[in-house]
């Protein structure tokens, strides 16, 4: 992303005064959410700020947590000591991924429709921290329920994001369980809107109308 607009993202969230995922009032994040869905064809996003969150996430909003084996695609070790602290074992065998995963970087990102589209796992890991903002990722995925429970993770205490200033609980069925700090940042959500809207620019220039 040129330097100019860099400065302009910049300048419009700080001005905003609106820098924590817990305002009410971010368009930030909802923003980063709804484009991330519209380019994967997927109907929820769940945005976080490393790629272990975002398979902590695809792997919990699937009810996957401890004692339970996955077989899970491109883990790194990092990733792979992280399940093993949470207590779920990776298995080499082949089978049905967990989920799917997306590594973008500025000199890929152009191809994320595509590659996102042609997985089918239940849940789509898409790392950011590609992109030079700092560590994000997020998940996607088309089963609201699997979206709900990994919202869940995202903040400390009963409530999650959307309902924390009411303390009313969105999903009264819905068992918080453990809960951990994966808020995405809005300045670093803007700026990966920022450079995924850039990305995606070229795809349509010249398009049969």
């Amino acid at each position: 992303m040129e330097l100019f607009d860099t400065a302009t993202v910049l300048t419009r969230v700080m001005t905003s005064g609106v820098v924590m995922s817990i305002e009410k009032s971010d368009r930030e994040l909802p923003g980063l959410e709804r484009l991330l869905t519209k380019r994967t064809g997927r109907s929820h996003a769940v945005l976080l700020n490393s790629r272990s969150a975002a398979v902590h996430a695809a792997l919990a909003g699937q009810g996957i947590g401890h004692g339970d084996t996955v077989h899970a695609p491109e883990l790194s070790a990092k990733d792979t000591a992280f399940l093993s602290w949470l207590g779920i074992a990776v298995t080499g065998e082949p089978g049905p991924a967990a989920f799917d995963h997306i590594a973008l970087d500025a000199g890929r990102d152009q191809l994320f429709d595509d590659r996102a589209r042609d997985r089918s796992a239940p849940a789509l890991v898409v790392d950011l921290t590609g992109l030079g903002f700092g560590p994000a990722a997020a998940m996607l995925t088309d089963d609201r329920a699997v979206w709900a429970r990994a919202e869940r993770l995202k903040i400390f205490g009963a409530h999650d994001l959307r309902t924390m200033w009411t303390q009313e609980e969105a999903d009264p069925d819905l068992i918080p369980g453990v809960q951990f700090n994966y808020r995405l940042s809005p300045l670093v959500a803007a700026c990966v809107r920022m450079a995924l809207s850039q990305a995606a620019r070229p795809l349509t220039t010249g398009a049969p109308s």
